[in-house]
């Protein structure tokens, strides 16, 4: 095994670049959660989230940002041909909708504590109304 030499990596093998292909970041947008896009192609289209990917801060939105792929048929009965389909976003793209006005807002979280339990529950706030923000799946 040859000696690392470079001061960036000596000591650290593999460590780092694994811990930094594990992360994944928080992200306050949501499976089911209506969104706006805000800059890009689609600016102002609004559409469900259909999948969140935590590790790249993407977002796929149903019905937008969409490509083209060439995809060939798997089996016999399949056909082959180019095929429209939605390609993730960057999430820093895209607001969250008002439940109250349906306008595009920033999400703020609270925790309520049941004085009887003692118990925690966190939700989802919008910053203009107040309103909880709850999503159908």
């Amino acid at each position: 095994m040859r000696i690392l030499t470079h001061r960036k990596t000596r000591g650290k093998k593999n460590v780092t670049r694994h811990q930094r292909n594990a992360e994944r970041t928080a992200m306050k947008i949501s499976r089911g959660d209506t969104v706006r896009v805000m800059r890009g192609d689609d600016k102002g289209k609004e559409g469900k989230v259909v999948r969140v990917h935590l590790k790249t801060s993407r977002v796929t939105v149903e019905g937008l940002n969409m490509v083209k792929k060439h995809r060939r048929a798997r089996r016999a009965e399949e056909q082959s041909g180019i095929i429209e389909m939605p390609a993730p976003m960057a999430v820093s793209n895209l607001m969250l909708l008002d439940p109250k006005s349906g306008k595009p807002t920033r999400v703020r979280t609270r925790i309520d504590i049941d004085p009887k339990t003692k118990e925690r529950t966190k939700e989802r706030v919008s910053a203009k109304s107040g309103e909880p923000i709850r999503h159908s799946r």
